[in-house]
């Protein structure tokens, strides 16, 4: 029987990054990884094969990013796990005895059963899985009109990529925009206009009742009785938490079906650790149970729990997810941050928001300069940053996270006025005029009001 001190059982980005975070931070200690698949796909560019990157062979991470850090790769299916044993049994018979387990065993797309028509041909999903994408898109060669149902981040990018490859594409969402769940209206109505200009068809507010076909798609029943004729349907309407290699185990699940963490990202067993999508979510601003599910959180959960393997650190710990998002279309990048106003209000917080509208070079007559619209939401009493969303163009994504930085070390309004900030004619907006920091003035002076 094969002897490790750490067996992670999943081979995405959490996987990747508890492995080599492990060996980093316990040299001495024996590292293994298993995986079913032969290759590994990057997350986030899975809507890019279809388009821009034109094949998913330039979408695999690759294996060197293991064997460079002296962790073993076993290709194999995990079946059971044995608690007390701790023992991980493979599909093939063959067992692995462990010291420490980290179950990083993702998500797979959620089929709604409620749904008549879902298993008929040209029906697709989105997983992560190389040999099913590879197979979706060959489908798809021979396809002219596509709706994808829901407006989420990956319906929204496939979208965008389909109608650049001359597809006739629609995306189909329950929600008044698309993209609501990460940004109030009046940045989500960009996105829309985003798409639109690009050639995707926007129908919001609407609800399918049925895929029609005869064994082949045909069409999409909406629940005005209005029929989108199409060749092919993208579902794309969520994510199930893969925890029954964990539940069968004995471990925790809680009910949203993720298995149960601490802080450590350990299981009720201190033992067995789980990371990235199967892993439970709360909100880091709300305190409240989340479904989300990003490489960036899990990679960051991944970093937590090889860190605490073997030694605990209270300033190593995770406090919540803070639900950093971003997207371009086109020329235009969205990126979201913490809580909307929307959801703060929700949530019975007392909120001030302040937006600023500036550009991302200056002067603004510079060549490649794009608007650059900055909404912050902070609290009312305490002036801390519990979220932000913004418009522009390539520096959004840095900027976002920079955002993120602010809501985990709980940055109030008044501290973003003292911020001494690098500036370049060609590389951020104005130092007078910082869409960040003038946002942040929006919000200071609605608080000196309110307090005079």
């Amino acid at each position: 029987m094969k002897q490790v001190d750490v067996l992670v059982i999943g081979g995405s980005a959490a996987g990747i990054v508890a492995a080599t975070t492990s060996r980093n931070f316990y040299p001495e200690k024996k590292v293994a990884l298993i995986r079913k698949e032969q290759k590994v796909l990057v997350p986030c560019g899975i809507p890019y094969m279809f388009g821009t990157l034109e094949s998913s062979d330039k979408n695999v991470v690759p294996d060197t990013v293991l064997e460079n850090g002296n962790i073993e790769l076993i290709i194999g299916e995990a079946v059971s796990i044995h608690q007390e044993n701790k023992t991980c049994k493979l599909a093939d018979d063959s067992e692995i005895r462990f010291e420490k387990l980290i179950f990083a065993t993702g998500s797979t797309p959620v089929r709604p059963q409620w749904l008549e028509g879902i298993d008929q041909e040209n029906v697709f999903f989105i997983p992560k899985e190389k040999e099913y994408l590879d197979k979706e898109a060959k489908q798809f060669a021979a396809c002219n009109k596509v709706v994808v149902i829901g407006g989420g981040f990956i319906g929204i990018e496939m979208a965008d990529e389909l109608v650049k490859a001359g597809k006739d594409v629609t995306i189909v969402e329950l929600l008044p925009h698309v993209l609501s769940l990460a940004f109030d209206e009046e940045l989500a109505s960009r996105a829309e206009d985003a798409l639109i200009s690009r050639g995707v068809k926007i129908c919001c507010g609407k609800k399918v009742k049925k895929i029609l076909g005869n064994g082949k798609v045909g069409g999409v029943l909406l629940d005005n009785d209005e029929i989108l004729e199409t060749d092919a349907v993208i579902l794309s309407v969520g994510y199930h938490p893969n925890s029954n290699l964990a539940k069968e185990a004995g471990l925790a699940i809680n009910k949203m079906g993720f298995i149960k963490v601490d802080e450590y990202l350990r299981t009720e067993n201190p033992d067995f650790f789980a990371v990235g999508d199967c892993a439970e979510k709360f909100s880091f601003v709300t305190r409240t149970p989340k479904r989300t599910m990003l490489a960036s959180t899990a990679c960051a959960e991944a970093r937590i729990a090889g860190m605490n393997l073997f030694k605990l650190s209270t300033v190593r710990s995770f406090n919540g997810t803070i639900s950093i998002f971003c997207t371009a279309i086109g020329e235009d990048a969205f990126g979201a941050a913490g809580v909307t106003e929307n959801l703060a209000n929700e949530r019975g917080f007392e909120v001030l928001t302040g937006t600023f509208e500036g550009v991302d070079c200056h002067p603004g007559s510079l060549p490649g300069t794009h608007k650059q619209i900055v909404k912050l939401i902070a609290s009312k009493d305490s002036g801390i940053i519990l979220g932000g969303e913004v418009f522009g163009g390539k520096s959004v994504g840095e900027l976002t996270n920079l955002i993120g930085f602010m809501i985990q070390n709980k940055t109030t309004v008044d501290g973003m006025l003292t911020f001494q900030i690098g500036t370049h004619p060609l590389l951020t907006g104005p130092p007078t005029a910082y869409p960040l920091i003038k946002a942040a003035e929006v919000i200071a002076t609605k608080r000196h009001m309110c307090l005079c």
